[in-house]
């Protein structure tokens, strides 16, 4: 059954069909893969930012904003190394919202708990 509000307890089906929680160690293993996955994500997003700003060289002050419309652009591979870390950051991101849609409040924690810590080690030196 598919809840549609908030709901607390052992029994839950998160992602995909098979994966069911029905005692209480199935339940608490899979709130600590929920707490990973969210703190990987967050140092994914980290590393992601990190070679972005790295790879990308500023423009010359010199330059007019209109000269480049004419140019082709240049395949890169700093360009497609940061779209592939893009792409996994952003289906890490949608499997994390849809695993808070199970609705059940300790998967809601866990992830929000996770997403924290994991900004806590690898986000906070940014700020």
């Amino acid at each position: 059954m598919m809840h549609m509000t908030i709901y607390w307890g052992k029994k839950v089906t998160l992602l995909v069909h098979w994966w069911k929680t029905r005692t209480w160690v199935s339940y608490i293993l899979t709130l600590l893969v929920c707490f990973l996955f969210s703190a990987f994500y967050q140092y994914m997003e980290d590393r992601r930012l990190h070679f972005k700003a790295s790879a990308s060289n500023p423009p010359p002050i010199a330059t007019p904003l209109l000269s480049k419309l004419g140019r082709a652009r240049r395949v890169s591979p700093a360009r497609l190394v940061t779209s592939l870390f893009f792409g996994v950051n952003l289906a890490l991101g949608y499997l994390l919202m849809l695993a808070i849609m199970s609705c059940n409040g300790g998967v809601f924690l866990a992830i929000v708990l996770g997403l924290s810590f994991g900004y806590y080690l690898f986000r906070t030196r940014d700020d």
